[in-house]
């Protein structure tokens, strides 16, 4: 029986080369991204099924859901870094912060709750990309590693609630990304982790299926 993944922010990045290990060890994808010519360029390239959207939409999320019913894993990568340059938490604006904790966390939360009823189903696996920034005062990073944060406790509550299922809070350390390039400089972000590796590990992760909790990859 083939397996059934939901990616969010599948278009690049992390997302992208973790479809790729997926569909190569012949998972079937739902693949979700804000940029529908990337994504639909990715999920051609897959055999995958693409659904453009913004995760922060309810109608978006609920697609998302319907088109996977029988589901094996969910993979909350879609992320948004905020204000760039990254500002200082004293004047961080407050309505761009609403926004981020949208993106953030209120989003992959809605998106657990929709495909609950399948994952519970298959006992499967919910991983939610985070970052060092939850846990690290790094200036500037404040307002992103607040909402990493706050997605991290999600996980772990939702790890204690569901133990069904496997639930992975995943920190993946610097990865050579747009994200990281917009944030320290594209010099800087090309001495990062290609995201292919950090790929490799997380689908190790999902076969060996370990205990739910904190996994840290750097």
């Amino acid at each position: 029986m083939t397996n059934t993944a939901i990616i969010t922010g599948a278009s690049r990045g992390l997302g992208l080369a973790l479809a790729r290990s997926l569909a190569g060890a012949g998972w079937n994808l739902v693949l979700t991204a804000r940029g529908a010519r990337e994504l639909r360029r990715a999920a051609d390239e897959l055999g995958a099924t693409a659904i453009p959207g913004d995760v922060t939409d309810p109608a978006h999320v609920r697609r998302l859901a319907e088109a996977a019913p029988e589901l094996d894993l969910l993979v909350n990568n879609a992320s948004d870094l905020g204000v760039t340059p990254l500002p200082p938490l004293a004047g961080y604006p407050l309505e761009a912060f609403r926004v981020l904790l949208e993106t953030n966390v209120t989003a992959p939360l809605a998106l657990v709750q929709a495909t609950l009823p399948a994952l519970r189903a298959s006992r499967g696996a919910v991983v939610n990309i985070t970052s060092d920034a939850a846990t690290g005062p790094y200036e500037g990073w404040g307002g992103y590693g607040a909402t990493k944060a706050a997605l991290e406790q999600l996980s772990n509550v939702l790890s204690a609630e569901e133990p069904e299922l496997r639930v992975w809070w995943v920190d993946p350390g610097e990865m050579n990304t747009r994200m990281l390039a917009d944030a320290v400089g594209e010099q800087e972000a090309a001495s990062a982790t290609d995201p292919a590796k950090v790929a490799t590990a997380l689908v190790e992760l999902v076969g060996s299926r370990p205990a739910s909790g904190k996994v840290s990859l750097q």
